[in-house]
Parts: C-alpha cells; structure tokens; sequence
C-alpha cells in the first residue's frame, strides 16, 4: 500500500499539518498494515479506496486510543468484517 498517502489522510484526519509525528504515525501505519495483512488474512488492494479509508480511519483510532484499553469502535469491528467477507471468506472473523 502506498504508506505515504495514507500519511497524508491520517495526517488529514487528525488535524495535524507539520511532520513532528511523521516517524511515529508511519510506525502505526505500517503496523496496522501488517496486521490487516498477515494476522487477519486481508489482501489490501493499492487501488481501493474503502481499503485505503479503513487503514487511514484504523490508524487514527490507533493513534487516539494509544492510552486507553478501550474495544474497537463499533463501526471499525463492521467494516473489518465486511472486509473479510469481500475477501472471499479467508481471514479471521
């Protein structure tokens, strides 16, 4: 996936505008990435922008709740699993 436009999103998303973050946001980006790919099972498609969304919208929900042992907002739990079902059924549910 194209890391440095999901940067760019989250960055959006998140209200920040200088590159302070950069290092750690990417370290969060990627990871969420990984996990989407190798412990959940999803094949991410570059060009797919429901896909790109749920990592930009993940990565910030990773990013706000850094601190917090909160679940995962409902709405993430959702489209995660609309994820796996547009992904033939492989992965995790």
């Amino acid at each position: 996936m194209d890391t440095a436009t999901i940067l760019e999103l989250t960055k959006a998303r998140l209200g920040i505008s200088t590159e302070v973050r950069d290092t750690y946001l990417i370290s969060i980006i990627e990871s969420v990435i990984k996990e989407l790919e190798d412990e959940k099972g999803i094949t991410l498609e570059i060009d797919n922008m429901n896909h790109i969304m749920f990592v930009v919208d993940y990565s910030v929900w990773r990013y706000q709740s850094r601190d917090s042992s909160g679940d995962t907002p409902k709405h993430l739990q959702w489209r995660l699993k609309n994820l796996y079902i547009h992904n033939g059924g492989r992965g995790n549910v």
